[in-house]
């Protein structure tokens, strides 16, 4: 070969072809840049939009549980939801999801309500509603090199969207009343209103009195021993609510036999804002209800006839109202509503549900008198209507209306609630139809 040969120059066709490359991988480049940054983009804006609706279902469930039963439940927990939202989108990083938002949240952010998980949904909802869902369709996005992949075919907005279901589990409590009333095996239909033998609104005694007949045998006030807690001091402490005992369904309570007449009061008392004794400055540690009115005066027991009265009438109760011949009393629909129209009216150092008592239902059935093991059923949430005296021993009971559900304390269980008694409020999978077809939304 002659090595003073030269190379010979590319034809200029070749050079074409080389420009065509460079041009076709600078638009791959470009392309994927698009996709890298609008993508990204994309995908966090996604992920702070979800943060936001799962907080305002999460608001809006809990609200609704809350003053479920008022007149306006519905109306409630959507601007719960929609307050929740605006407040997710005000914070740091949020700045197009508060742009978008604007100054009406209710041109975003859609809420709705159904008595299933699965829907339907809609606003206002069914009377019975218990879970919420929150729904955004369209967060419209900043678009980088947008208008790049729409050259390459792709005709849709830059947009995001998002939705999230929350609503009751059941929940065994942790922060259990050292009460046991006793249940009734064969009548648990909750699907019928019928929870161990009651129903909704039914005026019970949770504990009782000297003179009263046991009905877990003699020397037994429906007392029962938390862990190892037991004697007066634990039993003030326990109803006042500073001891935690997580029970479950299946497992056995152990009796505490006695009245306690002192330290029950002292305890029970705190939840109407009333201390005394050993508890006499504890408003710090056992705050009262919002709402602590009651009739006066209390309500009494006739042992004779095993009936309650006030001012010599027997007291009726009926769908959550309480009432003699001739008066209305207060009761748990007069504090459902109360503690719907909060703060106006409630207390200001008041807390939700301080009278609301998480009380077993035990299988009574062969208990002696004693200390005695109950198995447990499941348990129970009883409204508080009235305050105990202190120092009388025959008039000691614990009077308590039955309500279906409560606020929980404790793990929420992975399904729907479909029984009564504490209940915790969780995010569900969305579906989009009756067919519990998953939304890929949430």
């Amino acid at each position: 070969m002659n090595a003073s040969r030269t190379m010979r120059p590319l034809p200029r066709a070749q050079c074409g072809s080389v420009m065509v490359l460079i041009v076709v991988a600078l638009a791959a480049i470009l392309l994927m840049a698009a996709l890298a940054l609008d993508g990204s983009h994309m995908l966090v804006n996604k992920t702070r939009l979800q943060n936001a609706v799962d907080a305002a279902a999460l608001s809006g469930a809990k609200t609704l549980q809350q003053v479920m039963g008022s007149g306006n439940a519905d109306s409630l927990a959507q601007d719960a939801a929609r307050a929740t939202f605006q407040l997710n989108a005000q914070a740091a990083g949020n700045d197009e999801l508060a742009a978008a938002l604007g100054e009406d949240p209710a041109s975003l952010v859609q809420v709705d309500l159904a008595a299933s998980v699965y829907g339907p949904f809609s606003f206002p909802g069914p009377t019975d509603a218990r879970y919420v869902r929150v729904s955004v369709t369209q967060l419209p996005l900043t678009g980088f090199f947008w208008g790049l992949l729409q050259v390459f075919g792709n005709s849709s907005e830059k947009a995001v969207a998002a939705a999230a279901t929350a609503g009751p589990s059941p929940t065994s409590p942790c922060n259990i009343a050292p009460l046991m009333v006793c249940g009734n095996p064969a009548q648990h239909q909750p699907d019928a209103g019928l929870f161990w033998g009651y129903r909704f609104g039914d005026l019970e005694v949770l504990k009782g009195s000297a003179g009263n007949a046991p009905a877990i045998g003699p020397g037994n006030f429906q007392l029962i021993r938390l862990g190892d807690s037991s004697g007066g001091a634990d039993v003030r402490e326990a109803l006042a609510g500073g001891v935690e005992q997580c029970n479950s369904v299946g497992e056995t309570v152990e009796t505490e036999p006695g009245n306690t007449i002192g330290p029950v009061a002292q305890g029970f008392n705190t939840r109407f804002g009333q201390y005394s004794g050993a508890l006499s400055n504890s408003g710090d540690r056992y705050p009262p209800d919002l709402i602590t009115d009651y009739s006066a005066p209390r309500m009494t027991y006739n042992n004779s006839t095993a009936q309650v009265e006030y001012e010599g009438e027997v007291v009726n109760a009926s769908d959550g109202n309480l009432s003699t011949a001739s008066s209305a009393l207060l009761d748990y629909n007069d504090w459902r509503q109360r503690v719907a129209d909060c703060p106006n009216g409630c207390r200001s150092d008041g807390v939700f549900e301080r009278r609301i008592l998480k009380i077993v239902l035990g299988d009574c059935s062969g208990s002696s008198g004693g200390q005695v093991s109950v198995p447990v059923l499941g348990f129970g949430c009883f409204f508080l209507v009235q305050p105990l005296p202190t120092g009388a021993g025959n008039e000691a009971q614990i009077f308590g209306q039955f309500v279906s559900e409560c606020e929980g304390d404790n793990v929420p269980d992975s399904n729907p609630v479909d029984d009564g008694g504490p209940q915790i409020i969780q995010l569900y999978k969305t579906y989009i139809d009756n067919n519990r077809t998953p939304s890929s939304d949430s």
